[in-house]
């Protein structure tokens, strides 16, 4: 029997250096600063992803919406201005400003959707009908509420995928024409999550927290900013476990559901905001987590 020659090291290490080098050309890799963006719905409660004009190597623009910056990110090396339409938007032709090394105005069209009603029954019936002194209380509230709203961080690491903040059925969606007691009232400007008392909430994506309180209608909130003018609202909460300026990471619990605030039931509502528009949350719900 013939010995066979005795294997070259070196050989043997470049041969294997090769097939991984092929192995890792194999993998699709993303392009640097790529993110997931939201579906897009042209919707009055929607998102509109507009592709922006900008030469190769050009900074990122910055884009304006009803005189109200609007989040811009890179996505396979591409800029996109993600709006947030109003639930009052009219359908037709919308405007979108951008700034880069010239100025230029996107047109865009929003097309009618029409949400359905529901009727509630409130046994508190300062909870429909406020006295004076609640209604002293409100309007304080409601400064708050707008400023956290109104927030914007300069930040291109924004993760617009989120999980759901609590496990539960989706019980009231987003855009609900809503009647409490008879009474019209505005329309449901977030998604209701039906749980127990005490089921911990997380925290969709990685975040700041920039306010929390207690509220007369939304009982004990979170607001926690994701960058951008990307802001999400957590309400009626028994227990509030972060504090203002606190960093989160996606999944970390940040309370407990409860029935604080105005409610019918425990569940926790959650709001997602773009420049200062509330949208509809399920949008930003990612398929691939």
């Amino acid at each position: 029997m013939t010995d066979l020659p005795a294997a070259n090291p070196g050989f043997l290490l470049t041969r294997c250096f090769f097939l991984w080098l092929c192995w890792l050309l194999l993998i699709p890799v993303a392009p640097a600063g790529s993110v997931e963006l939201p579906r897009e719905s042209n919707v009055p409660g929607g998102v509109a992803v507009i592709e922006l004009p900008a030469a190769d190597g050009e900074q990122q623009p910055e884009a304006w919406y009803r005189d109200r910056r609007v989040m811009v990110l890179n996505n396979a090396n591409r800029w996109y201005a993600i709006v947030g339409i109003p639930l009052n938007a009219k359908p037709g032709k919308h405007t979108l400003t951008v700034k880069s090394s010239t100025t230029k105005r996107i047109h865009f069209t929003v097309t009618e959707k029409k949400y359905r009603e529901q009727h509630l029954t409130i046994k508190n019936k300062r909870m429909v009908n406020p006295d004076a002194d609640d209604l002293k209380r409100i309007r304080k509230e409601k400064k708050e509420i707008i400023a956290a709203f109104a927030h914007w961080r300069d930040t291109r690491q924004i993760d617009t995928s989120f999980i759901l903040p609590v496990d539960g059925p989706l019980s009231s969606p987003f855009g609900l024409r809503r009647f409490f007691n008879q009474q019209p009232r505005k329309p449901h400007s977030g998604l209701d999550i039906a749980a127990p008392e005490g089921t911990p909430v997380r925290a969709p994506a990685s975040g700041v927290v920039i306010a929390t309180g207690n509220y007369f209608f939304n009982g004990n909130t979170i607001f926690i900013d994701h960058g951008q003018g990307l802001i999400t609202m957590y309400c009626h909460m028994n227990r509030i476990n972060v504090k203002k300026d606190d960093l989160l990471e996606e999944g970390q619990i940040i309370g407990e559901v409860g029935m604080t605030g105005r409610v019918t039931g425990a569940h926790l509502h959650w709001s997602v905001s773009l420049n200062n528009t509330r949208v509809d949350p399920e949008l930003f719900l990612s398929v691939s987590k």
